[in-house]
């Protein structure tokens, strides 16, 4: 049986420059990919909650609140979460510029894997939505939440695979998570669909009014989980 269509939330995760979408609804989760963010947008239209592992908000200057407090809620994991740029940095036009920008300002430079972000944290800016219904999430801090007394591996391993399919376990039925897997189109790897659903229950959680968060309660630099 699929997922209802009013009551739902839903959770999305970047995958290889498309987008992993997970729809829930309290019980089944069902994945989908969506090619750019309009069609996030279009997919999630009828969703009370969207919840998104993409930075929503940039800093003027230094680092973000949400994310500092993030990284001290995961401890040995903080390295998971990479410091959002600051702002001036959408204007540059290559990886260099950008380390310039970034030196100028906070005294240091961006990562590799900040820059390649870059064009989606763009997309995400340029979007039109509603913030108090798409919310930014980080899925090590949902599963930590979920989870607490795991010591989670690197979810690139099969152990950190398996200790987050457990912990989604325990709200999801496991035959359908296993089912939902197993009709994901090709694309998008094994984490980035388990992160979606991580980013779904923050999302089920928010719209219970039963989340938490790093950074602004209803300001645009916030973390929910």
């Amino acid at each position: 049986m699929g997922v209802r269509a009013e009551k739902t939330v839903a959770g999305v995760d970047g995958a290889k420059g498309e987008w992993v979408v997970a729809i829930f609804d309290g019980t089944v989760v069902e994945w989908s990919v969506a090619a750019d963010v309009d069609a996030v947008l279009e997919t999630t239209a009828r969703r009370s909650v969207v919840a998104v592992d993409m930075p929503l908000s940039m800093p003027e200057e230094s680092y973000r609140i949400s994310e500092l407090a993030a990284k001290a809620f995961l401890g040995p994991a903080r390295s998971s979460i990479f410091h959002t740029p600051v702002s001036e940095v959408l204007d540059a036009e290559d990886y260099r510029e950008a380390c310039d920008i970034s030196r100028r300002i906070t005294g240091k430079a961006i990562s590799k894997q900040t820059w390649h972000l870059l064009p989606s944290v763009r997309a995400w800016r340029a979007a039109e939505f509603d913030p108090d219904r798409v919310v930014e999430v980080h899925p090590e801090c949902s599963f930590r939440a979920m989870a607490p007394t795991t010591a989670f591996a690197s979810k690139k391993t099969g152990r950190g695979a398996g200790q987050r399919m457990a912990a989604l376990s325990t709200w999801i039925d496991p035959h359908n998570l296993a089912v939902g897997l197993a009709e994901l189109p090709p694309g998008p790897a094994l984490d980035d669909a388990l992160d979606a659903a991580a980013a779904a229950w923050s999302a089920w959680r928010y719209s219970q009014g039963k989340h938490r968060t790093f950074g602004s309660t209803n300001g645009p630099d916030r973390i929910v989980y």
